[in-house]
């Protein structure tokens, strides 16, 4: 589902709750540029222009280009998004689901199984849960937003009394503002602008997945579902970690509309992956399906199942953590930040980097409304930056360390999946 937002045209009306100061004087400020229109910087802008304040969101990609589309846990920062829409938005929160059929549970749990056997190793509870769909959660997060599209940042630049930034793109074009928000994702140009390309580049590690997206038969897909209706975790003796869940329902009346998600990572070196790099889909997925020999149901027949030539998404894994020594940028008196992935990718085993994300995006609104309001630009971003590096810091170690745990089967049951389940680190 591509943004609804237009290239040539200006930003809708603010929402009809935005604060009454900040509207009065939007049009005579330069608007917050933000750089990449994912979840996270779609849900800032959103957070903006509920609060009056002028923005801009800046995507590399062409407009109604076809994206890959994942899913992604949502739990402890469900307030936060909820604060960052329209009040009426969330109502719409359960038709973004995987599943928009199933209700969401106050209590939920994530059945954990021994992969080769499918015996239960643990269950854990949490909840509210809210299992979204990428491209819907877009989809919502872009109306009436100002973006524009094919726009790739090279540049930023600074003026010289500290009033303002700009952005540079590769079209040869600029855009100035009173702040810039890098939200453009792991492989962050925001964070290379500001760290250079070694500092800034992302950190490979040796882990490796391989993800299938697949409709079956009616008679498969129930067999499959059996098991749980949204999501399986496994640890496997073989040090293998797999994922089984739904990705998308489109009726819940008739199983062959029905896409399931999985995969298996697996320790995979750098020297594997570089060797690999041009490897097929083909052979992507026939790897998985050697590995799915020696599992158990759902992943054994859901591989077996699998045509040979279907498209698959590899992914080496990699994290980068902002608060290891010299990745602290300069932010110029709060004239340039970052937000998500962008600061703090981190892997996915345990669930958490969606609700950092929507959490940055809240605090860094707070912040900003406070420095329309008249406070000072500079300590606020700062004590933004603090926060954040400190709480999201801290998950991209553990996540980091938790995937390394997860597939060391002498090791599993120290993972922090068993020890703290999907919760919030403190």
């Amino acid at each position: 589902m591509a943004p609804t937002g237009t290239s040539n045209g200006g930003a809708h009306a603010p929402a009809s709750n935005a604060a009454p100061s900040a509207l009065a004087d939007q049009d005579s400020q330069l608007p917050i540029l933000i750089v990449g229109s994912g979840s996270t910087g779609l849900a800032l802008a959103q957070g903006l222009r509920k609060a009056g304040v002028k923005c801009t969101v800046f995507e590399r990609r062409v407009e109604q280009a076809r994206e890959r589309d994942w899913n992604m846990g949502l739990h402890w920062g469900a307030p936060v998004l909820k604060t960052l829409m329209p009040d009426e938005w969330w109502t719409r929160i359960q038709s973004l689901q995987v599943d928009p059929y199933v209700p969401t549970k106050e209590q939920d749990t994530l059945s954990f199984i021994q992969g080769r056997t499918g015996e239960p190793m643990a269950a854990f509870t949490f909840g509210p849960f809210y299992r979204l769909r990428r491209s819907k959660l877009r989809g919502l997060l872009s109306h009436h937003l100002h973006i524009e599209y094919n726009k790739r940042l090279t540049d930023i630049t600074y003026a010289d009394d500290g009033s303002s930034v700009t952005a540079h793109f590769t079209d040869g074009t600029s855009s100035a503002g009173r702040m810039l928000v890098g939200a453009d994702g792991a492989r962050s140009a925001t964070r290379n602008c500001l760290l250079g390309p070694k500092l800034g580049a992302i950190h490979r590690i040796p882990y490796a997945a391989t993800f299938v997206q697949m409709r079956f038969t009616k008679e498969q897909a129930l067999f499959l579902r059996s098991f749980h209706p949204l999501y399986l975790a496994s640890a496997h003796p073989e040090n293998r970690f797999a994922f089984f869940g739904m990705h998308d329902v489109a009726d819940s009346n008739d199983p062959t509309t029905w896409t399931f998600f999985y995969y298996i990572s697996w320790h995979s070196s750098l020297e594997e992956q570089d060797a690999t790099a041009d490897w097929t889909d083909t052979q992507r997925l026939a790897q998985q399906k050697e590995f799915a020999k020696s599992f158990c149901d759902p992943w054994k027949s859901a591989y077996e199942w699998t045509p040979d030539d279907a498209p698959v998404w590899y992914l080496g894994l990699t994290d980068w953590d902002p608060g290891l020594e010299g990745h602290r940028w300069d932010n110029h008196g709060g004239l340039v930040t970052m937000v998500g992935d962008a600061v703090h990718p981190m892997t996915y085993q345990r669930g958490q980097g969606l609700n950092h994300s929507i959490t940055d995006a809240g605090k860094l609104r707070d912040a900003i409304v406070k420095i329309s309001e008249g406070g000072d630009r500079g300590p606020l971003v700062a004590a933004f930056e603090e926060e954040m590096i400190t709480r999201a810091g801290d998950e991209v170690r553990t996540g980091t360390a938790n995937t390394m745990l997860l597939h060391d089967w002498e090791r599993v049951m120290q993972s922090a999946v068993f020890q703290k389940g999907l919760k919030k680190n403190h």
